[in-house]
């Protein structure tokens, strides 16, 4: 099933939801951002990362970490991450998405228009800046806002996106708990390549998410 708009305020975004429930003409293979490292990788990852408290945000700005840069051709990392992400995706000549389906795995909606998606960063840029990004050159901060290699970018319901902010696991997580391992995976893998550190609310709920996967 999809969804044909977006939720707006929650009780008329619900009724709303439920009235435009329609079914999808089959099945069909879901992309999705590079497969994370397995749970154990992720707990080993864990084990290994600087505990400390989060940093001040004093002087963040998401300018400090450039974003969405050209990929390739007219492409840039938006619009490749929803051509990725999508199903049956068509894009114009400026590389702008104008069909498709994508699913969020955060929340199990199916959308049809790229307006209706937001790309999330895994790690979120201001938690970046407090885990260590902060000391980081802007050219390390554009690698990390644009990065296609890690689990670090996808494509999600965008008021979804923008309810968790800049959260981390221990106090924000999917509310489809059956991609909960999934995100944590996906978070420790981010953390681990750039050294980020984690505070001790952070990785405690995050060991506590891993013991189930």
């Amino acid at each position: 099933m999809f969804y044909a708009r977006r939720p707006v305020p929650v009780a008329l975004g619900t009724l709303a939801l439920a009235a435009g429930l329609t079914l999808m003409s089959g099945p069909t293979a879901q992309a999705a951002p590079p497969t994370p490292v397995s749970a154990a990788t992720a707990r080993t990852y864990l084990s290994e990362l600087t505990v400390k408290a989060e940093g001040s945000s004093d002087g963040y700005s998401r300018d400090l970490f450039p974003h969405w840069i050209t990929q390739s051709g007219t492409c840039n990392t938006r619009e490749v991450v929803l051509k990725r992400d999508g199903t049956n995706v068509v894009t114009d000549s400026n590389c702008a998405a104008t069909s498709g389906s994508w699913y969020s795995a955060y929340d199990g909606a199916t959308w049809t228009a790229a307006s209706d998606l937001d790309i999330d960063h895994i790690v979120p840029l201001s938690e970046a800046w407090k885990s260590g990004a902060n000391a980081w050159t802007t050219s390390k901060r554009q690698g990390f806002a644009n990065d296609l290699t890690r689990p670090q970018l996808i494509a999600v319901t965008d008021n979804v996106n923008q309810a968790k902010g800049d959260q981390d696991p221990a106090t924000w997580m999917p509310s489809r708990t059956a991609y909960a391992c999934t995100y944590l995976r996906m978070w420790v893998q981010v953390k681990h390549y750039y050294a980020l550190t984690v505070d001790s609310a952070e990785k405690s709920a995050i060991q506590s998410g891993l013991s189930g996967c």
